[in-house]
């Protein structure tokens, strides 16, 4: 037997090869699927079942083309109306290789979630691991308010799939989740590439909750939800088209970057200090995070680095979010945008220090997630919209002083600046450190 976990960084996102005696099986692959043959092929083994957990909200599913490129089977859960596969029942078997797969209704999460129990020769009467999907992470659970408009019904259905259907399957039973850390998916994930049935009976703090405690926390729980996620809901219920190529990417001129969504992957200090006009600054590592709350699916995009070195993995995260618009990447960098001796645009940057030496003469606008800011408190005066929101809710934002947005340490910042910028607010900058910098610097918070 083999177990691979392929990890997407950005996303938290966990798919899995699983296998043995020349056959494999896929759970929850991402669309980009070379991963998945080559890492079959160093085992010997043929894709033969394709697993989806669930329809998911945060990334394009790979079954599809898998499924084409290897002629394996697709299952998924049965509640809503895939167009794609075969709908998979409680105690349905698969066999991959010497490998039994059984098939687990655990709704809540969504109505159609399944797990998936994995059983070995030597160990018959016992899972060996359980793929859990959105269901059970690594000290936490899944999320009730993605799926339908009754989190309460979601909560329940969610704690008899935890106390009635995972957690029977005894504690020494290996937890092989869809996310880890970090993942928008579950609040609180540890930070574990898996669990067991019996660290999480013992120290998962919802599974100590009895059903009333549980249903009235988890109906109350409410995590951002990205505007993309109903793009991802609606491919992955259609069934994705045909996975691009990621090597047919183009190098673009200067003009060709007219009319496009222009996002800069440097630092924010070099987009501070220069960069197209109307461009907005993801960094590289957040650009899974960000992409599906400021771009649309229509209007071509252009990356732009300043060496293009790996520009194709940073692509890589356009095609797993459906954004099959990616046109390209400025050849030459963004070297090439200054030898056209063209229009550049400039944000401001200040330390901290000289943000709270004019404290009084500015907007500050913090752009974190609302539970750092809950839990870490808040520069004396700021108005808060996290950095996702603000695409949706920059007429809230007043325009009569200077505006120096921030974040944890400054790249969310220049987010928010250059999202500001790219609207045509002239007066605004970049909090560098951000609130990291403010707190080591012992300037005053307020509690929110």
């Amino acid at each position: 037997m083999f177990l691979e976990i392929i990890r997407s960084e950005g996303l938290a996102h966990q798919s899995y090869l699983v296998g043995g005696n020349g056959e494999a099986a896929v759970i929850d692959p991402r669309r980009d699927g070379d991963v998945y043959l080559d890492r079959a092929a160093a085992h010997r083994a043929s894709i033969t079942h394709l697993f989806e957990t669930h329809r998911n909200e945060d990334y394009v599913t790979g079954t599809v083309d898998l499924a084409r490129r290897t002629g394996a089977a697709i299952h998924h859960g049965s509640a809503i109306p895939f167009a794609f596969g075969s709908p998979a029942h409680h105690g349905d078997r698969f066999q991959v290789g010497p490998l039994q797969v059984v098939a687990l209704e655990t709704p809540g999460h969504t109505n159609e979630s399944l797990s998936f129990a994995l059983y070995e020769p030597s160990v018959p009467h016992r899972p060996v691991m359980v793929f859990s999907g959105d269901a059970l992470f690594a000290g936490s659970v899944g999320r009730v308010d993605l799926a339908g408009d009754d989190p309460v019904a979601n909560a329940r259905r969610l704690y008899d799939s935890l106390h009635q259907v995972l957690l029977p399957l005894g504690d020494g039973t290996i937890v092989c989740p869809a996310h880890g850390a970090g993942s928008v998916c579950g609040p609180s994930i540890s930070d574990l590439p898996f669990t067991t049935i019996g660290i999480e009976r013992t120290s998962n703090p919802y599974l100590q909750l009895d059903r009333e405690t549980f249903v009235s926390r988890k109906a109350r729980e409410r995590g951002y939800i990205a505007p993309y996620f109903r793009e991802m809901e609606r491919l992955n219920l259609a069934g994705p088209p045909v996975t691009p190529d990621l090597c047919t990417l183009h190098p673009l001129t200067p003009a060709d970057l007219e009319g496009m969504q222009v996002v800069d992957i440097r630092s924010p200090t070099a987009f501070a200090a220069g960069h197209v006009p109307g461009s907005i600054n993801i960094w590289r590592d957040g650009l899974p995070l960000f992409i599906g709350w400021t771009l649309d699916y229509d209007t071509p995009i252009a990356l732009v680095d300043d060496f293009n070195q790996e520009i194709h993995d940073a692509a890589a995260h356009f095609v797993r979010l459906g954004f099959d618009n990616i046109a390209g990447y400025l050849g030459g960098g963004f070297a090439s945008w200054l030898r056209g001796a063209r229009a550049v645009g400039r944000i401001e940057t200040w330390t901290v220090q000289e943000l709270n030496a004019r404290l009084d003469e500015v907007l500050v606008l913090d752009v974190r997630d609302s539970t750092n800011r809950e839990e870490r408190g808040a520069i004396p005066g700021s108005m808060h919209i996290y950095a996702g929101e603000l695409p949706r809710r920059i007429d809230e934002v007043p325009l009569d002083r200077l505006i120096m947005v921030h974040c944890d340490v400054g790249f969310k910042g220049s987010l928010g600046a250059s999202l500001l910028a790219a609207r045509g607010v002239q007066m605004v900058g970049n909090v560098l450190g951000g609130f990291a910098a403010w707190v080591a610097a012992g300037f005053p918070v307020e509690k929110t």
